[in-house]
This record gives C-alpha cells, structure tokens and sequence, in this order.
C-alpha cells in the first residue's frame, strides 16, 4: 500500500513539472517579474516627472524657435523663426558679458559657501553638546527661513534711510555711510546679494558636514595626533581624504543651487542698477517677460540649461576619474 502511495505521488510531481504548476514555491516571483518590479515602482514618478518636467521643456523648446511677442499672443499667431533667436542671442554681447558675469558670481559665491560652511562644521564638531545645540538650531532656523522672507530683512537691513547697517556703521564713525545706497552701484547690490545667498546656504553645506564627520573613525584621529600632526594637518590628511566625495558633491549642489538663484536678485534690485547685476535667469525672465520677446527668453533659459548640463557632465567627470584612483589603490 505505501508503495502504491509513494508511486502516485511521484506521478503527480512530473504531471506537475511538464505541466508547469507547482514548478515554484508559493510567493516567490519569476526572475522576469523580478526584474520588471524595480521599474513598476519607478512608474509612477517617472510618469509624474514627464508630465511636470518633460512636457513644459518640450513647450519651452518649440516656444524657443518661435517669434512670440504680444501680439503673436494676443491673436493667437504662430510665427515660426528657426534658429534666428539663438543667432540673435549667441551674436549678442549683452549675453555673454552676463554668462560671464553668471560663472564670477557663482565661483564667488560658492568658494564662500563651501570655506565658510566647512569652517562652521568644523567647528560644530569641536563645541560642547549645549553649544552645539544653540549654533544647530540657529542654522536651522536660518535655512528654514522662505527666501521672499529672508530677501525683505535683507532689503530692510540694507535700507539707505532706515537700515541698520547704515545704522551701525554711522554709530561707528563712519558717517559718510549714514544714508549710503547699497543698491545704487553694481559691487554694492552684488555685496547684498552675495551675502544673502551665503548666510542662506551655510547652514547646508555645515549641517552636513558636520554629520559626515560623525562618521570618521576616531582612531584616525588619534594616529594623526600621536604623529605630532597639528589642526591643519589633521584636516588634509585625515578629513578631508575621508570626506572629498562629500565635498565635491556638496559644491556641485550649491553650484547648481547659486547658478540658478532667481527671487534674491530679482527682489533686491531686479538685476538693476541698469541691468548690471542681471545673471542668465534674470535676463531670460526680463527678455522673456519684461520686454514681451517670449521666444527669446525661451531661447536664453534653455541656453543656461545647456550651462548647466556642461557643469553636470564636468562634475560627473570628476567623480568617475576618482572613483577610478580610489580603486587603482585598493
């Protein structure tokens, strides 16, 4: 009878495999299905990115080869002009003098950003637990502070009749600056912006140094001191080694974050005075939407994408040639 037993059982395992039931356990997928899951959860935000990214970009190119300006606009005509804007763009010094004047704006910017940002992390590192919590939570409020909000403290702070600084520095002896213009000239409108926009970004680039060094073993540390290394030392041979992909990573962001900076400029002084302080998103907006050329403002901010996408394939350059060293050591 067992036998009998043992016998229909093993007929009913091949029935089942030329069959193709039973051939996998209960809840476990095909290698296909497998494959195919990481992409069905990507779906969804891929979808949401074409549709909120994807289609306003494809607008923004066709816009771009178009002669649109109020009237076009409002009879709704439809002008087609080639690529007789971004000739008329590209042959253009005004453009080029502000792409020149957009990359010194942001290599100032974030050379400050990073030293400044890297110095208070340090710093964050070394303070008692009571002091470290006091400087966190007032880098943390001035990195949750709107950018509109923190523009009009600065607009207020820098006012020529009623500003503080002026303020201050007449009650210091200086009082030819009682009532100076900080917005009247080029250098002094980009000193405001430039100091907005790095108070605005260091509590990024120290919060997170500051966790990164978190994550150094100690006992690097204490090798470094044991060999006689001061503060500086300490810093380039054990730190910074330790931490170069963080730094490079995080000057790539603030790059980006600085490059395309819109609402500080344009609230402080619109890129004024006489459109010396306007950077590339600046100029695209006041081609684009002050002076009605809407082709030509297209043009000019898929141009400065075309900036950004060189600095992004510059920096991925950068990451690959060190991965590369990194694995070339071990």
């Amino acid at each position: 009878m067992a036998v009998q037993l043992d016998g229909a059982a093993a007929a009913t395992d091949r029935t089942a495999t030329r069959t193709g039931r039973g051939s996998a356990p209960p809840g476990r997928q095909g290698p296909g299905r497998r494959r195919a899951t990481p992409y069905l959860l990507l779906l969804p935000a891929l979808l949401a990115t074409a549709v909120l990214l994807g289609w306003p970009m494809v607008r923004n190119l066709l816009l771009s080869f178009q002669n649109l300006n109020m009237k076009e606009l409002i009879q709704h005509l439809t002008e087609w002009r080639g690529t007789g804007n971004y000739q008329e763009i590209l042959g253009s010094e005004q453009f080029w003098r502000v792409t020149l004047r957009t990359l010194v704006f942001t290599a100032v910017n974030v050379a400050l950003i990073m030293v400044l940002g890297i110095l208070i992390g340090l710093l964050l590192a070394r303070l008692g637990k009571k002091m470290r919590l006091t400087l966190s939570v007032a880098l943390v409020l001035a990195w949750a502070m709107p950018v509109i909000a923190a523009t009009t403290v600065f607009q207020w702070l820098f006012d020529s009749r009623y500003g503080v600084v002026n303020w201050l520095l007449d009650r210091l002896g200086l009082h030819s600056m009682a009532h100076y213009d900080w917005v009247g000239t080029q250098l002094s409108t980009f000193f405001v912006i430039t100091v907005l926009i790095v108070w605005q970004s260091l509590p990024f680039v120290a919060l997170n140094l500051y966790a990164a060094t978190t994550t150094i073993p100690k006992e690097l540390y204490e090798a470094a001191r044991m060999d006689g290394a001061g503060t500086w030392k300490v810093f380039t041979s054990v730190t910074f080694p330790f931490l170069k992909p963080f730094f490079l990573a995080t000057t790539f962001l603030e790059v980006i974050w600085v490059f395309k900076a819109f609402p500080q400029i344009f609230a402080i002084n619109e890129g004024g005075p006489d459109r010396l302080t306007e950077t590339l998103p600046i100029y695209a907006f006041t081609e684009g939407v002050g002076n009605l050329h809407f082709g030509m403002g297209a043009a000019i901010s898929l141009l400065t994408i075309v900036v950004l996408l060189a600095m992004t394939a510059y920096y991925l350059r950068l990451t690959i040639k060190q991965e590369r060293q990194e694995e070339n050591e071990l």
